[in-house]
């Protein structure tokens, strides 16, 4: 398939080469064979079989803030963080004071992320440039850096991707003027009106905001957060339910090729691997509500046959579970407001009858207690 010429590597007067952009979009604008249409119809399909399966759930709110924590893991995971999700759900919880420090990169990408979402909420407020860079605010300020980041500010100096500096790095993206030029070209196109699939335009605006790479740290996890909000803008979903860092993380390698690829002007190779990734966390999210269902109806039935006073403390925890299912007995006592006595013997009964088990067996003291097959639904695939 044809190339788009994107940019080159141009020589600087500073002895290395840095990538220009050319004007974006492209005047001869992006043309898509059949093969990338055919593909867009299918993930465009599942998208709205998953948008309409998450409507049926009554807890959506805890299905998506569960896919949050995996995001915000797997895309931290992407740039080195070694903590999980369930680290994660320890901290946000404060039931585990041993977590691994890295775990703070997740809880800024969380941050950021629900950040971002009250803002496309407001019908008013577009994705902007101002977005982008107060998102990057919410991810990286008072962070864990190995570097200055200058947090929510666009560089003020060259950076450059691997290598120790830009004469031996693997990629330099464009100095700071060419870097204004291109973003405000990546503005216009945000909100333009050019003949695109919504979910193409979304892979394509990724790839030419890594490409950019504005910021001094955090540009691959801002740029991955800017996909789902950019499609929940265009109410091409009705939650923001499609989150891609773990397909990326799943295949890290490969994006990183095809990225540099769409540098090189395959904009096509870059795009038919980017509806690749929908398509797969598609189906896999469509099976997680189908599994969460399932699983609820099941554990339903449990607390259904305990006696009448034991089932109505396990209803009113029952659903607290989906949004935090690491507790331990301070938890409970907040939700229900018994005595510690009293929280222990609802968690017992939820161990009793397979809900809860402990999470680590040898601890004694402090005991926490995990909902497993709730947490193990959305770690499957990791």
């Amino acid at each position: 398939m044809k190339k788009v010429e994107i940019g080159k590597n141009t020589q600087q007067i500073t002895g290395y080469k840095a990538f220009i952009p050319n004007k974006f979009p492209p005047e001869e604008g992006f043309s898509f064979d059949f093969s990338i249409l055919k593909k867009n119809e299918q993930a465009t399909r599942l998208l709205g079989k998953l948008d309409g399966i998450t409507k049926l759930l009554p807890d959506i709110d805890f299905f998506l803030w569960m896919y949050i924590r995996k995001d915000a893991a797997s895309s931290s995971q992407i740039e080195g963080t070694k903590a999980t999700m369930v680290d994660a759900i320890e901290a946000e919880a404060k039931i585990n004071a041993n977590v691994p420090q890295d775990v703070d990169d997740i809880l800024h990408y969380i941050k950021a992320l629900n950040y971002g979402m009250k803002r496309v909420k407001d019908d008013d407020f577009p994705i902007s440039l101002r977005f982008i860079r107060e998102l990057h605010l919410k991810l990286m300020d008072k962070a864990r850096a190995t570097q200055f980041s200058d947090p929510g500010e666009f560089r003020k100096t060259q950076n450059w991707i691997g290598g120790t500096r830009p004469d031996n790095a693997r990629f330099v993206p464009p100095p700071v003027e060419e870097m204004k030029i291109a973003l405000a070209d990546l503005e216009k196109f945000l909100y333009s009106d050019e003949e695109i699939l919504t979910l193409i335009k979304a892979g394509i605006i990724h790839a030419q905001f890594e490409t950019i790479h504005p910021f001094l740290d955090g540009n691959g996890r801002t740029g991955r957060m800017l996909i789902t909000f950019y499609l929940w803008k265009e109410k091409f979903l009705d939650k923001p339910v499609l989150f891609l860092s773990s397909y990326f993380k799943r295949h890290q390698e490969l994006y990183y090729e095809k990225l540099r690829a769409y540098h090189n002007g395959n904009v096509f190779d870059w795009v038919d691997f980017f509806l690749d990734g929908v398509i797969e966390i598609a189906q896999e999210a469509i099976v997680t509500v189908e599994k969460i269902t399932e699983l609820r109806d099941k554990d339903t039935q449990k607390i259904q046959k305990l006696g009448t006073r034991a089932s109505e403390s396990a209803v009113i925890i029952l659903p607290k579970l989906y949004g935090q299912p690491i507790v331990n007995v301070s938890n409970v006592q907040e939700w229900t407001g018994y005595t510690r006595a009293g929280a222990q013997r609802v968690i017992d009964r939820f161990v009793q009858i397979g809900i809860l088990s402990k999470k680590d067996k040898d601890v004694k003291y402090g005991q926490s207690y995990i909902y497993k097959k709730y947490i193990d639904i959305f770690s499957k695939n990791d």
